[in-house]
């Protein structure tokens, strides 16, 4: 669109050549557009075949990329990205229509077509009882992407038992790796009904170890599936839990990054960190920093830094520590998972709590590599003294800054919850999924929401 209105010859090699700055931000949006994509689920096979759900989804990807040009166009000399505000507006008309032609009809044809050839997948349902009666049964009947259900893998029904009509026990979880092999298995699919949260996990960690696709349907995730676009199928929200990024090279990425990002950001920010510090100097009395031993990696403690937001700091607040461990155990999952004494709350302390900005300290401890910019939140030491044992997984990488429980919910989440978000953000740890949530970190501190 910015060709044809600035350049009618259409003279490719002579436009980039003279318009770096242009090349530039092309690239920029480029990639800002690829993790709107994402985000809004448009690279899911359920959603590419759906013609309703894939046209609001690309109206929405479309919405939110517009407005962030619009931003950027704001940031930067406006005439350098956009000199009227109607190249928006005639993009998206553009767009759109363009955009659906080629993903809801021409895609979604080629997927739907081959998909009984050289689409198809090879699947195995581990777990025969009411999840997994129910998800092979739907997708007997209701299979537009090609699975093939080879059989079920269980432990408590002897082999060749059926399960649903046509559908067998092909064997157990001790010989899973050598029925993989022997039957050309592209993907497990995990449905079990085990109400033992530990069990469940087990499952799914020795499924990861055979280093095939691996997602799973549970009760257990049933928060993610609210929380985020997730594939689905026959309707049945499945969630990925390969491990394909947590590795050497990942995890050497990411520290990089941690260290280049922090470094950036506390030069940029230093001028809002010294505002906040004189603020909180003058209007109350008693240290700057708040500082907490909080649980790291592999239980590893460590100081925890955050700019104080409260009167009266020294010593055990015994009252929140009762009230936290209450909650730890409830099983209704409805309360909030910060427990706090507003009474103690400096009017200084509340705004910056709100927008997170009290958090601005721990980017010290990012450099000391004590923590990552994303990762699970850092607990305290009587937490996880009471953690169940499933829940002790959260602690298997070092703790973040930010991580998917504060995007996709901050305060409104329950502990659980929280716990089986961060167990989500372990099993699809990747530089790609960083960058999402610190992307998605800044709208949810702005409006402050779920924030207490």
């Amino acid at each position: 669109m910015y060709l044809l209105r600035k350049d009618t010859a259409l003279n490719f090699i002579d436009f980039v050549g003279q318009s770096a700055f242009f090349v530039l931000v092309f690239f920029i949006l480029s990639l800002l557009y690829i993790i709107i994509f994402q985000y809004n689920g448009l690279y899911r096979i359920n959603i590419i075949i759906t013609r309703a759900s894939h046209l609001v989804h690309i109206m929405k990807a479309i919405y939110y990329g517009a407005l962030n040009i619009v931003l950027i166009s704001l940031l930067i000399e406006p005439a350098n990205v956009l000199d009227s505000q109607l190249i928006i507006f005639v993009s998206i008309l553009i767009v759109i229509p363009a955009l659906y032609l080629f993903r809801a009809e021409i895609l979604r044809y080629i997927l739907i077509r081959f998909s009984g050839t050289s689409f198809k997948r090879n699947v195995i349902i581990v777990g025969d009882g009411k999840a997994g009666k129910m998800l092979a049964t739907k997708l007997m009947y209701e299979n537009p992407i090609g699975l093939n259900i080879l059989g079920f893998v269980d432990n408590d029904k002897k082999l060749n038992e059926e399960v649903v009509i046509g559908k067998k026990v092909i064997g157990n979880l001790n010989n899973l790796e050598e029925i993989i092999d022997r039957y050309d298995v592209d993907e497990l699919l995990i449905a079990v009904d085990d109400e033992d949260n530990e069990k469940v996990l087990e499952v799914i960690d020795l499924c990861k170890s055979l280093k095939i696709s691996v997602r799973v349907t549970s009760e257990l995730f049933n928060i993610v599936s609210r929380k985020l676009s997730t594939e689905k199928y026959a309707d049945i929200p499945v969630i990925d839990v390969s491990s394909h990024y947590n590795n050497a090279i990942t995890l050497g990425m990411k520290r990089t990054f941690d260290l280049v990002a922090s470094t950036i950001a506390l030069v940029l920010l230093s001028p809002v960190m010294l505002v906040i510090t004189t603020l909180i100097k003058v209007t109350s009395s008693g240290s700057i920093l708040f500082k907490q031993t909080r649980v790291g990696k592999h239980g590893k403690t460590f100081q925890f830094y955050k700019f104080r937001s409260m009167t009266n700091i020294d010593g055990e607040d015994e009252d929140r520590k009762k009230l936290m461990l209450d909650f730890m155990n409830n099983e209704n999952g409805d309360a909030d998972t910060k427990i706090i004494n507003n009474r103690r709350v400096t009017w200084i302390g509340n705004l910056i709590r709100k927008s997170s900005l009290d958090e601005l300290p721990q980017l010290f401890n990012v450099l000391r590599g004590e923590m990552s910019l994303v990762g699970p939140r850092p607990c305290l030491p009587y937490e996880y003294e009471n953690y169940d044992d499933w829940q002790k997984r959260r602690v298997s990488v070092i703790p973040g800054c930010t991580g998917v429980w504060q995007v996709w919910g901050r305060s409104s989440v329950s502990f659980k919850e929280s716990v089986v978000l961060d167990l989500y953000y372990i099993n699809n740890m990747s530089p790609w999924f960083d960058l999402q949530l610190i992307y998605q970190t800044i709208p949810a501190m702005l409006t402050a929401r779920g924030a207490k």
